[in-house]
């Protein structure tokens, strides 16, 4: 039996936030004192390192779960499935919906409870749940799902990644600039039609929280002049920089020699878009560790337009690879391909897989 993707969909907002929006922000370092530069030259050093040109935020009135759903529709749809017959719908998020304005975070009923009501899913016997595991969640959806339909709980599992970081980023933080929102799902079930060796091959999953567990967290505004109680997501930029180049190509590595994959033949890696430059250096670390250079095209790239979306990332990415609606990249049926991805926790996953 294989366990395979049948079914792919995302949603990208249709608001277009660009980097000369944020001229006109007052921003501070963590002490509260006022950055040093003028603004154009802050926007400009920003770019050179992450990549990102603009991103994306969803509408006033929408919130995580409905975008959520609307990324939901579009794989089911692609699938050609009918949603009573999912055994799981599982909701990769972090914040939970935060309306427009507010500072509270919405999380009961479950992201993946409200997403089953939008799709107007009758059977009790899908069962909905969240998932914490801050940008790697819904790499680790795809695991648990993967685990279910091996172990015989189920046979088909909706698995959603989504994020609205829009909602809970510090406008006096230059690190507002990164994050952005979006949604991406994907069908994942058992097949026995499907080809000899097709499917997902092997994954791994680590938690580094002895050091790490801080290195992204909520915090106060920057601003000490504002006197709001609210918290924003927050991270130590250079320490997860450094933790992440020394520790997500080890990781990547023993994911794929444990699948017994020559690295020649993995066509694409679909890694979480958190900075262009540390991405780089991923990848160019990875394929150094079998003593090659990383061939060119193999890690597609969405961050200059789409931002950091978190657990949105990787399957927003695969899904515009899959439709054929990312210039310049394809998959094809046999190509063995890998999700990875590293966040908060700090977690690291990667999952190879056969298309």
């Amino acid at each position: 039996m294989s366990v395979i993707i049948t079914g792919t969909g995302s949603y990208i907002p249709r608001t277009v936030t660009t980097n000369d929006q944020f001229n006109d922000h007052d921003f501070f370092n963590e002490d509260g004192t006022p950055l040093t530069d003028d603004n154009a030259v802050i926007i400009r050093k920003f770019k050179a390192i992450t990549g990102i040109a603009e991103r994306r935020y969803i509408k006033a009135e929408k919130v995580t779960s409905d975008i959520a759903a609307f990324a939901a529709e579009k794989a089911i749809a692609d699938a050609g499935i009918d949603p009573e017959t999912l055994d799981y719908i599982v909701v990769a998020h972090n914040y939970g919906d935060v309306k427009h304005g507010s500072s509270q975070s919405d999380t009961v009923p479950s992201l993946a409870s409200r997403v089953k009501h939008l799709l107007k899913i009758k059977n009790p016997k899908c069962v909905a749940y969240d998932i914490l595991f801050g940008c790697p969640g819904w790499v680790e959806a795809m695991i648990q799902c993967y685990a279910f339909t091996k172990a015989g709980m189920a046979k088909r599992c909706l698995v959603i990644g989504a994020e609205s970081l829009s909602r809970v980023v510090d406008q006096h933080d230059r690190d507002a600039m990164i994050y952005s929102d979006g949604a991406g799902a994907v069908i994942l079930q058992n097949d026995v039609s499907a080809a000899p060796g097709q499917g997902i091959l092997n994954h791994l999953s680590a938690t580094f929280a002895y050091d790490e567990a801080h290195f992204i967290y909520f915090g106060e505004s920057y601003n000490k002049e504002d006197r709001n109680t609210r918290k924003y997501i927050k991270m130590y930029g250079r320490k997860i920089y450094e933790f992440a180049i020394t520790n997500v190509p080890a990781a990547m590595k023993e994911c794929l020699d444990q699948a017994n994959i020559p690295i020649e033949d993995l066509k694409k890696v679909f890694i979480h878009q958190a900075n262009e430059k540390m991405d780089e250096a991923i990848i160019q670390r990875f394929y150094k560790l079998y003593g090659l250079q990383a061939p060119k095209g193999v890690m597609p790239m969405t961050i200059n337009t789409l931002g950091n979306s978190s657990v949105a990332t990787v399957p927003t990415l695969f899904d515009l690879v899959a439709r054929g609606e990312f210039e310049g990249h394809e998959i094809n049926s046999g190509d063995v391909v890998m999700f990875a991805s590293v966040g908060a926790g700090m977690n690291i996953n990667a999952v190879i897989y056969r298309v």
